[in-house]
């Protein structure tokens, strides 16, 4: 007997009805929900064919909403981070290259100049003790 697994297990879905998972059912039907009313409020309006195609566009969201899926999300979590990043924190990201080692040896040469500022400072100022200034001479 053999029992077949999928190779990735967070993709595994379960099917309810029609091959269909629970969320794909439920988009299917509100979908096809949507498509009948239109398609009853605009036929006496636009005439048959028109009405067609517009109740086609008008279900079209709602049953991509139950099928789409990116980078692991459904629809609904894509377009709520997406909306977040674009629209209500969007962010200028600027890239450059920055060299640690030159930094680091800026950061050395200015504390080593801050160093014998000092040094002098003290010297000149006679507040060194004996050993610092014949160390300095």
């Amino acid at each position: 007997m053999e029992v077949k697994i999928n190779r990735e297990i967070r993709e595994y879905t379960e099917s309810i009805f029609f091959g269909l998972s629970m969320r794909q059912f439920i988009f299917s039907v509100i979908a096809c929900v949507v498509a009948v009313v239109t398609y009853i409020l605009l036929k006496p309006v636009l005439g048959l064919e028109v009405a067609s195609w517009v109740c086609i566009l008008c279900a079209f969201p709602f049953a991509l909403l139950g099928f789409l899926k990116y980078n692991g999300m459904p629809a609904e979590k894509f377009l709520i981070a997406w909306i977040k990043s674009e629209l209500l924190i969007p962010k200028k990201l600027v890239f450059g290259n920055t060299n640690l080692y030159s930094q680091l040896l800026e950061e050395a040469k200015k504390e080593e100049k801050r160093k014998r500022r000092r040094n002098m400072f003290r010297l000149r100022k006679g507040a060194g003790r004996v050993e610092d200034i014949k160390k300095h001479s």
